[in-house]
């Protein structure tokens, strides 16, 4: 499962700026990568975990702004096709599973 979260936030006054710093730095502290400058994603075994993942987030959303928080299949996450000046570009890489035995 892919946990993706997508944010607007407001900048206009310094403590805007500082929240939405706050933001992203939660973001990434829970193991977000940044894969545009307001949309961040992360990666989860199982849907439990991305279900843990998706409270935590809620738990340090900021008061004003707007934020979507969805789940997503490895599947559905690999299906997507990006450009970068009309040209394809490759992903981010799948992720390494854990093995214990």
């Amino acid at each position: 499962m892919w946990v993706m979260v997508f944010f607007d936030l407001p900048t206009e006054t310094k403590k805007e700026r500082k929240t939405a710093a706050l933001f992203r730095k939660n973001l990434q502290k829970d193991g977000f990568s940044m894969f545009q400058y307001s949309i961040y994603v992360r990666h989860c075994a199982s849907r439990e975990n991305a279900d843990v993942h998706v409270r935590r987030v809620k738990s340090f959303l900021p008061d004003t702004g707007f934020v979507v928080i969805f789940t997503i299949t490895d599947k559905q996450f690999a299906s997507m096709e990006l450009f970068n000046k009309s040209k394809p570009i490759r992903g981010p890489n799948d992720p390494i599973q854990l093995e214990l035995w």
